[in-house]
């Protein structure tokens, strides 16, 4: 399949934001969880773990995607699924006590 310069594009951008979320992601996750070994606040576990896997739906999608061929609409689905995944778990740790 030959990409013509427009989608080229939108592929050169996706590819980036992907790389801003997985880098932005992973720090939100590497200091929720530093917090929660510093204080021990499982309400900061639960915050580190939820914004992991948000993170690593966007890894999993580029990966279907980019490298293992699957659908777009399938990884977006993926993305999607873990997403709402960890948006429920970043909920309960604003819950939690």
């Amino acid at each position: 399949m030959v990409h013509t310069t427009a989608s080229q594009t939108v592929v050169s951008l996706i590819i980036a934001v992907k790389t801003g979320i997985l880098v932005l992601g992973g720090l939100i996750t590497y200091f929720s969880l530093k917090a929660y070994r510093r204080t021990g606040d499982r309400s900061l576990r639960a915050l580190g773990v939820g914004f992991g896997i948000i993170t690593f739906g966007a890894l999993v999608a580029g990966i279907l995607d980019a490298i293992l061929g699957v659908s777009f609409a399938v990884g977006v689905l993926v993305d999607a699924a873990l997403t709402l995944l960890g948006f429920a778990v970043i909920t309960y740790s604003l819950y939690s006590d």
